[in-house]
């Protein structure tokens, strides 16, 4: 290998680390930098500096034993620099220094358990980032690209709108909390339900992009579907008596549980009838029941998350697809569709039709002209009546949606197998 070879080499594992290392703990060293700095825009920029430090000095120093730290460290050194150009280094080191003194005197003096205090850097930054000074649709945006490290494609796929929309709203969120002076902070407890209900929403969508990764290589990525989990866990310590949270919880717990049967050894597809049902994670599943038990107890009836815990909980007690009880699922994205109407269950309302009472009918209901305006440029439209079509003997038009189900589809295993299934050998 030539001296350049090795260079190039160098570089490319650096970056490889790099993105390795954003991708597992971007959320934490933003949300330590938001604690020092008090700007939540900020923070981000230091992140994103101190990420291009590291691709320029690993490659000649080595890769740190904790690189985290050394770029939460190497961003802070940032953050004092910008501060004595300013003028204002007594003022803000005093500051840190006071919420030192503050932080380890708090830990002395608390109680082992408090429901108004939540002792988690990255939950407190969903707090911000769902703060009601931004829209629903910005706070959602915003904390996606953050707290998850999605990249502006991937939360545009996973809302269906233009990437220079979502672009848009992460710009102006920033602004917003910047204007707004808006703290790192838990709000306090008359405030949270105006704020949980943000909240779980984003988190309902981190764990959905780690189960199916709207776009790259990898068909799941589990690291955001195990943080989406934890964090979930944390707002039901928060809000016990909350049933979205259990129902959250509950869903989210239940289609985990299939994860471990989802890919072959190869990291390719299994989809849900060909999966081998006894490497389904059974400790997932007696959680997932318990905790949409635990929602039920409360009695305030199922909410959308709870439903969808439902049909979750039908899948996971059927030993088979034909054992599976398609008819209650059906009757629960009905039920499903009324409380939280979107394309999106109609789509699954469709397919669960298909398998309780035919594909024709389900056809019917896909080819209704507002549901295809509202799922045109979704990869899962084609990609279902390809399955439907295939099912009433009409090969050639099912491969053909096959094939323009592949050329929608963002991730890169999901659009093979798509493309396999439109070459009739799916």
């Amino acid at each position: 290998m030539s001296g350049q070879d090795g260079v190039r080499s160098a570089a490319e594992v650096t970056e490889r680390t790099v993105a390795a290392v954003w991708r597992l703990e971007s959320a934490r060293i933003v949300a330590t930098l938001t604690r020092t700095v008090g700007d939540f825009g900020l923070a981000e920029d230091l992140a994103q500096d101190a990420l291009v430090e590291a691709l320029a000095r690993w490659p000649r120093d080595g890769v740190p034993r904790n690189p985290a730290a050394w770029l939460t460290t190497t961003a802070k050194r940032r953050a004092i620099d910008a501060w004595r150009r300013q003028e204002r280094y007594d003022e803000r080191i005093a500051a840190i220094a006071h919420d030192l003194e503050r932080e380890q005197a708090e830990a002395m003096d608390a109680d082992p358990w408090d429901p108004d205090v939540i002792d988690d850097d990255v939950l407190r930054l969903i707090f911000v980032a769902c703060h009601p000074v931004l829209s629903r649709e910005a706070r959602v945006a915003l904390t996606l690209r953050v707290v998850a490290g999605l990249s502006t494609e991937q939360i545009a796929r996973a809302f269906l709108v233009p990437v220079a929309t979502v672009q848009q709203r992460i710009v102006r969120a920033k602004k917003t909390l910047a204007a707004a002076k808006v703290p790192f902070e838990v709000p306090p407890r008359q405030e949270h339900p105006e704020r949980l209900s943000a909240v779980f929403g984003v988190l309902y969508l981190i764990f959905n992009e780690g189960h199916t990764g709207s776009s790259g290589p990898d068909w799941m990525r589990p690291e955001l579907g195990v943080e989406a989990i934890r964090l979930c866990r944390s707002l039901v310590a928060l809000a016990p008596k909350e049933p979205d949270a259990h129902g959250l919880l509950a869903l989210m717990e239940l289609t985990a549980a299939r994860c471990p049967a989802r890919t072959d050894a190869n990291g390719e597809p299994v989809l849900l009838a060909d999966q081998d049902r006894t490497r389904w994670d059974r400790g997932r599943i007696a959680r997932g029941r318990a905790a949409l038990a635990r929602s039920d107890a409360l009695g305030a009836g199922r909410t959308a998350y709870g439903l969808q815990a439902a049909i979750a909980e039908c899948h996971a007690v059927a030993a088979s697809v034909d054992d599976t009880d398609w008819e209650r699922i059906v009757v629960l994205y009905e039920a499903l569709g009324r409380i939280a109407p979107s394309p999106v269950v109609e789509l699954n309302r469709a397919a669960a039709v298909a398998m309780a009472t035919g594909p024709a009918t389900a056809l019917r209901i896909l080819d209704e002209p507002a549901l295809a305006d509202a799922l045109r440029g979704y990869h899962l439209l084609p990609a279902t009546r390809g399955e439907l079509l295939l099912r009433l003997g009409r090969g050639d038009e099912a491969r053909s949606e096959f094939a323009t189900a592949a050329a929608l589809a963002g991730n890169d295993r999901e659009r093979r197998l798509l493309e396999e299934k439109a070459a009739g050998r799916g």
